[in-house]
This record gives structure tokens, C-alpha cells and sequence, in this order.
């Protein structure tokens, strides 16, 4: 693919031929269809397609439609995924705008250290806020997370384990209670039973910030 600016599109239609296959796989997305959804007119449409087709990512049959070939299912697969863990990442921290829309834009910032880094912090999340779920990394990723795995969310921290708090995700306000406890960044916790303490003392969490704190566990 051309890098810059014109790949973010056709990166775009490639994710959303994925969306569609998700609902209906295997069928071909009519150029109307596809103008519709993304916005755009059919005459655009066509010819991104016409592009598209020609680099290898479709198969494309004038008047019946398009549908991704294996490399183009591959990297709208990629794309999805981005988009999705992005707004796993937006609801986890204090932001207050308009989700979609930002993880639209972020998904074309990630590169491959991006969506490993992004991933482990998240504890590896199956699926997106609105309970969609997330397309499984490629095998580059993939490989490069079960030599990384040492980052988890608070709530999947395993019995009688610990764990170096690296990140709390929420807001400022959630943080200085966590102070207020002794926690903050930099501290150890330990999970036993369905509890958590640190330095000897248990501290009470929910089960909806647990998700929120990121942790470097013992090796």
C-alpha cells in the first residue's frame, strides 16, 4: 500500500468490508452499499475499489460487488481490531468525547509496537463497549504478546499473586481516593480470595477499577 494520508482510506474501506462480512461473510458489498455507509459518493466508491482490487486486497466483479481476498480480510481484520481496542482504551480513561470518532482517527496511529503495547495494558480484551467482539491479533502480534505477558489488569491477577501498579486508568479524582489508601503507581498488591491488599492490609476495590489498573506481575 501507499503510505500517508491516502492510505488512511483505503485502510478505512478495507475495515469496512470486514464489518460487513462480519455480518454476512463471504457475500460481496455492492459499491452503492458501501458509498452509503462510509459517506461517500458511488463514483468514489467504485474507484477505491477499482484500486483496491488491482493492489490484491479485493476481488471485484463490475455490478455485483466486491469481497476481500485474503489479504484484504487479513488487514481489515487488523484495522477492526485497532478501532476496537482503541475504544476499549477511550473508556478507560477520563475522556469525555466522542469515542467512536477518536478511535476512527487513533486506529491509523497504531503500528505494531502500538497494538502490543495497547493490548497487554488492557489485558488482551475480547471485546469492545458495545459487546462486539475483537478480531484476534495476526500471527506478528500474536507471537510478540505471549513473549510479553507479564502486563494484566488488577482483575485478572491471579490467586495469591502480586503485582507493581504501572498505569491506573480513571480519573483523577478515582486516583487520589487510590492514594488515599496507599495506592498509587509505583506499589505492590496482592490478590487473595476475591480480595486485595498491600503492605498487609486489605483494600477495597471494585470489580469495575480493578479493570482499570494495570499491573506488572512477578516473574
Amino acid at each position: 500500500m501507499v503510505t500517508g494520508h491516502f492510505q488512511e482510506f483505503e485502510d478505512e474501506y478495507l475495515e469496512t468490508l470486514y464489518h460487513f462480512n462480519e455480518k454476512s461473510p463471504g457475500k460481496r458489498v455492492r459499491n452503492g452499499d458501501l458509498a452509503k455507509y462510509l459517506g461517500v459518493s458511488p463514483a468514489s466508491a467504485t474507484e477505491m475499489i477499482q484500486r483496491l482490487a488491482k493492489n490484491g486486497f479485493v476481488d471485484y466483479v463490475p455490478y455485483k460487488g466486491a469481497q476481500l481476498t485474503k489479504t484484504g480480510l487479513e488487514h481489515g481484520m487488523m484495522m477492526k481490531r485497532r478501532h476496537r481496542l482503541a475504544e476499549v482504551l477511550l473508556t478507560m480513561l477520563p475522556f469525555e468525547g466522542d469515542i467512536h470518532e477518536t478511535a476512527c482517527r487513533l486506529e491509523h496511529a497504531f503500528n505494531d509496537d502500538l497494538e502490543v503495547c495497547v493490548s497487554l495494558l488492557l489485558g488482551n480484551p475480547e471485546l469492545d463497549p458495545s459487546g462486539s467482539k475483537i478480531p484476534p491479533p495476526n500471527s506478528r502480534i500474536k507471537d510478540r504478546l505471549e513473549h510479553n505477558s507479564n502486563l494484566v489488569t488488577l482483575d485478572k491477577l491471579n490467586e495469591s499473586s502480586s503485582g507493581e501498579i504501572v498505569l491506573i486508568m480513571t480519573t483523577s479524582s478515582t486516583r487520589e481516593i487510590l492514594r488515599g489508601v496507599g495506592l498509587s503507581t509505583g506499589n505492590v498488591i496482592k490478590k487473595s480470595g476475591a480480595k486485595y491488599s498491600y503492605n498487609g492490609e486489605t483494600v477495597d476495590i471494585s470489580e469495575e477499577l480493578a479493570k482499570r489498573i494495570i499491573l506488572r506481575c512477578d516473574s
